[in-house]
């Protein structure tokens, strides 16, 4: 598709950019290197939060169920626990609290009150075994942990052994009646009640908190390890609340537009289905939510029919996420579900090529924009949306105003149209991960760029297009096959719901393309492994359709941010592989 823009890129970001505007930049000595960076950010979350808290009183903030709880509401509470948390944990500014729980309206209070006081929010993945979840709780030296009831169970023999780490206390949000069952651990209803008085005095003397102090500690998804925590300042994790409405804002000036404003009307919601302690979850959903005065609409659990209910009873306005998420929404509107949506994000991992083409058809006056990040870089340093996205749905889309980009190959920066592993540089690059120097130098340069591990390349506009993780990588014969590009072509067959592609071990070749795939419920036993390679070899050169397809019914298993997790499937394919060798063996004979 070939649209024509009614300014260039450059013209759009001087608008953008412009004097006293949000995204106005300045440059400023940053840890020892000159850097971009946006001049009417807040300088901390304590700030932000109060304003926002303020400007959007009396607004709904965030909806769980049956609780419904405005902005003014949800900031007198953080405000009673901020108070506990630094009279009776003796929690004060740089100190852990981690947070390990589904997303609950209790969740926000927790950490808003952490950020009161300017305490360090550790968010922890809560859906991680007993094991590595205690990794991350001891490594991270939180001095106090707040749980909801299903961690509570799952740590709870391990108290003896977090306190000796040095935690003194433990808060379990949504623990049945005003009791805890856990000895140990309190409840946090009982708790924060007993700070109401005198807290809005302990409000008047918060510590002073600079954009360079240490803000979160939020982990990797650990597929191939432990957790690392990526710690980051004020100033890195609140750079995305800039760069998180830039691509929909060159979008409308590509058109013509002005840059738009909060539209008037009825209050808009977001719908929050991915974890709070994800960076699309909190660094992205949760905290363009707060700027803009939208409510927070939570789901317990991903359930497409549930989520289009939401959508429709709460004004949910911007919804997206993972592109599996998108992808069901997708599916029940072009099934004749009634859903009104202005704006479809989508983040966390790459979406398959057909998906931004499909939603389009579904919803053709929906503004569709992807982003590309990642935890080290406080979610999102490069964005695309509108027209822009509609001609290149493949695209991940330009580098934010403060961000740079760069594809390395073999240690020179690779020109337009060449492979090579994509380098980011800018004020929302992470500090390090926590106590891990060598991890921390092997990612971030001397000179700041982070190694992102991706590969991808930049088409003569500065598009970013990503390829492949570069450990997905398929090698055959010398031939670098993008998982990446197998799964696009097989997404074609809109009967599958998830794609994997991975390479078989052989003996001349090094390696063979395979592919895993699961199946919509809906098409259950109505899928065949011929007809699939036969689509692959339409879409794909020789060497890239896969010699053999696995079908299951059964989802994948993904990381909490919904990426699929292909270790496994790297070992199922390899066995499956083994066995029809040998059939094959055993026939000849």
């Amino acid at each position: 598709m070939v649209w024509r823009a009614e300014r260039t890129h450059e013209e759009c970001d001087r608008i953008l950019c412009g004097p006293e505007m949000p995204h106005e930049m300045e440059t400023r000595l940053v840890d020892g290197r000159l850097q971009r960076v946006y001049k009417n950010l807040w300088p901390s979350l304590r700030s932000f939060w109060m304003w926002a808290s303020s400007e959007y009183a009396d607004k709904t903030y965030v909806v769980y169920g049956d609780q419904r709880l405005t902005f003014g509401q949800v900031f007198q509470r953080s405000v009673r626990a901020a108070a506990l948390f630094a009279t009776r944990f003796h929690v004060a500014k740089g100190d852990r609290v981690a947070i390990c729980a589904r997303n609950l309206p209790e969740y926000l209070v927790g950490y808003w009150g952490c950020h009161l006081i300017g305490a360090v929010s550790v968010l922890v993945n809560a859906w991680l075994p007993a094991e590595p979840l205690l990794h991350c709780l001891t490594h991270t030296g939180s001095r106090l942990i707040l749980l909801d009831s299903e961690r509570a169970d799952r740590i709870a023999f391990a108290l003896p052994r977090l306190r000796s780490a040095g935690v003194d206390g433990f808060l379990v949000f949504d623990a049945p009646g005003r009791a805890s069952k856990w000895e140990g651990i309190e409840v946090w209803e009982t708790a924060v009640q007993s700070c109401v008085h005198g807290s809005q005095d302990f409000l008047g003397h918060g510590p002073q908190i600079e954009p360079e102090d240490n803000a979160t500690i939020i982990f990797t998804s650990g597929t191939t390890g432990l957790p690392k925590g990526v710690l980051s300042t004020q100033r890195q994790f609140l750079t995305n609340l800039r760069n998180g409405t830039v691509a929909a804002s060159r979008a409308t000036l590509r058109q013509g537009g002005d840059i738009p404003t909060t539209p008037q009307g009825p209050q808009r919601a977001l719908l929050v289905s991915v974890p709070f302690f994800h960076v699309t979850g909190m660094t992205s959903l949760s905290m363009l939510a707060t700027a803009g005065g939208m409510k927070i609409v939570l789901i317990r659990k991903w359930d497409p029919v549930e989520a289009v209910r939401l959508i429709k009873t709460e004004n949910v306005r911007v919804a997206g996420g993972v592109p599996s998420m998108v992808s069901d929404i997708v599916d029940k509107a072009a099934a004749g579900e009634d859903v009104q949506i202005e704006t479809l994000l989508f983040g966390g991992t790459a979406a398959p090529g057909t998906l931004p083409k499909r939603a389009k058809k579904v919803f053709p006056n929906t503004i569709l924009s992807q982003a590309y990040g990642m935890t080290e870089t406080n979610s999102i340093a490069i964005g695309i949306a509108g027209e822009d996205y509609n001609a290149r749905p493949t695209s991940a889309g330009r580098p934010c105003p403060v961000n740079d980009l760069v594809i390395m190959d073999k240690g020179v920066e690779a020109p337009a149209g060449q492979v090579g592993e994509i380098w980011l540089r800018g004020p929302d690059i992470m500090k390090g991960y926590w106590e891990d120097a060598e991890a921390t130098a092997r990612t971030i340069t001397r000179d700041g760029w982070i190694r992102t591990g991706d590969l991808g390349y930049v088409d003569s506009e500065g598009f970013l297009y990503v390829c492949d993780r570069i450990k997905d990588m398929i090698i055959r014969g010398g031939e670098n096959i993008a998982s990446v590009t197998v799964e696009d072509a097989l997404y074609y067959d809109e009967r599958l719901a998830e794609v994997a592609a991975v390479g078989v071990p052989d003996e001349k070749l090094g390696e063979l393309v395979a592919a895993v795939v699961s199946i919509k419920p809906a098409h259950h036993g109505q899928v065949q492994e011929s007809e699939l390679i036969e689509l692959a070899r339409k879409r794909l050169p020789y060497f890239a359709v896969p010699v053999m397809i696995i079908i299951q019914e059964e989802p994948f298993e993904l990381t909490p941010s919904a990426k699929i997790i292909k270790a496994p499937l790297r070992k199922l394919a390899a066995r499956e592989w083994e066995k029809r060798k040998g059939e094959a063996v055993g026939a000849r004979l």
